[in-house]
């Protein structure tokens, strides 16, 4: 009879991933401290940009998804070759000086902009070392949680940029005060930033005393793990399914406000935006903890790309299934929770199947690939969506919900883990 082997594991391992989501509720707040007040920051801003230009407040968000395509790669070769200490360092070290340079130029467009490049390069350091962070330092019994766990944070940094950056700057426009509070708002936000970034350079460890489980401790090379990963079935099945999804998950977060006026009905809270976070909040901590509980990654992938479905659906086509305005924005706000309940829950749990199947390849080069493949397609996806005022919106929304029925197929062709076979 074959002896059950026991794995030690550390206390420490909540302090690594605590200052891990730290660090990634900030980096996401500083993506979108702007983004949450558009209008105002146009005013506080007033002559330093052409608004009908390229480089205007709007470029400030996208920045972000248009630096990650470059820097995804290169990141994950540093966190595979270097340890997550190195790689999470450099994002760390990086977002200590970008954040406070931001507070500190906070009234000059060209200065946010400046800092806004350098937290944009240290994202992909910080967002692909999920992987890397639960394999080294969790049992298998408890990655799925800790991936989970690690994207709510950024799920909460985007609502904390939301809910509380208008609260900082005053946004009632018929005040005096309105739109002045940026250099208050920027400056706090720096620190915070710094603090978080500070406390992961002093406290992030590479690995345990002893490891977890019985993955090896050598990994192959970046270059071999990058071919070994292409070369796998289920790899490739599962790049196409985040290909897919994620690319449309990221077009329908980015597009709320103008699906709202393609249906025809007001939005003016945010509230089809709102909701689908917390759907992926909620998901985010449900599906990848009885992931772990069943010990089966498969299974909730298959769950959560069936569930896309009926969330692209309801957003699709919430117009043609009635003609009241209310009805259309119920139906809406309930596909915009079905949609980030699921698709938000399947990115922790696929990150950490692609890390179980694609072993011994690096696993910051699996989670990289997966998610880079997804910011692709999420901005061609936007592209097309807003030509011409938005003219084609609706097409793209009817096709959207032929590809979930796609990446639901896909789903089933996958096998299970091989932790779990």
């Amino acid at each position: 009879m074959e002896e059950k082997k026991f794995y030690p594991v550390f206390g420490y391992r909540w302090v690594i991933l605590a200052v891990y989501m730290f660090l990634s509720i900030t980096i996401q707040i500083q993506w979108l401290a702007h983004a949450a007040v558009a209008r105002p920051a146009q005013v506080f801003y007033h002559g330093q940009f052409n608004p009908d230009g390229l480089f205007n407040i709007d470029f400030l968000a996208l920045l972000y998804m248009l630096v990650y395509i470059v820097v995804s790669i290169p990141a994950s070769y540093v966190i595979d070759t270097y340890g997550i200490r190195i790689g999470l360092g450099i994002g760390a070290g990086i977002t200590v000086a970008a954040g406070l340079l931001k507070g500190f130029l906070a009234n000059s467009y060209m200065g946010v902009l400046i800092a806004q490049i350098g937290l944009s390069v240290a994202q992909p350091f910080i967002l692909n070392a999920v992987t890397a962070i639960t394999v080294r330092w969790f049992p298998l019994r408890e990655r799925g949680m800790a991936a989970g766990l690690s994207a709510l944070a950024q799920y909460l940094g985007i609502i904390l940029a939301m809910l509380v950056t208008p609260l900082m700057i005053g946004i009632d426009p018929d005040k005096p005060e309105y739109g002045s509070g940026f250099g208050h708002m920027l400056m706090i936000y720096g620190v915070i930033t710094a603090v978080a970034g500070i406390l992961s350079l002093i406290l992030i460890r590479e690995t345990p005393p002893e490891p977890p489980g019985d993955e090896l401790v050598v990994r192959m090379s970046f270059r071999s793990g990058l071919k070994h990963i292409l070369g796998l079935r289920d790899m490739r099945i599962i790049l196409i399914i985040f290909l897919i999804g994620l690319g449309i998950f990221n077009a329908v977060s980015s597009m709320t406000d103008a699906i709202a006026e393609h249906m025809g009905v007001k939005d003016s809270e945010g509230l089809i935006g709102g909701v689908m976070l917390i759907g992926g909040i909620i998901g985010a901590v449900i599906i990848p903890w009885l992931s772990d509980i069943y010990k089966k990654r498969k299974f909730f992938l298959v769950i959560c790309v069936i569930g896309m479905v009926p969330g692209m659906i309801c957003l699709s086509l919430a117009d043609h299934l009635s003609s009241n305005p209310g009805v259309i924005y119920g139906i809406t706000l309930a596909g915009s929770f079905i949609m980030g309940f699921f698709v938000m829950s399947a990115g922790p749990i696929g990150f950490q199947y692609a890390a179980e199947v694609s072993y011994p390849a690096p696993e910051s080069t699996s989670q990289g690939l997966l998610l880079l493949i997804g910011q692709i397609t999420g901005m061609i996806f936007v592209a097309g969506m807003s030509i011409h005022q938005n003219q084609y919106l609706g097409t793209f929304m009817t096709l959207f919900v032929a590809l979930t029925f796609i990446t639901m197929l896909l789903g089933m062709m996958l096998r299970e883990s091989p932790h779990f076979r």
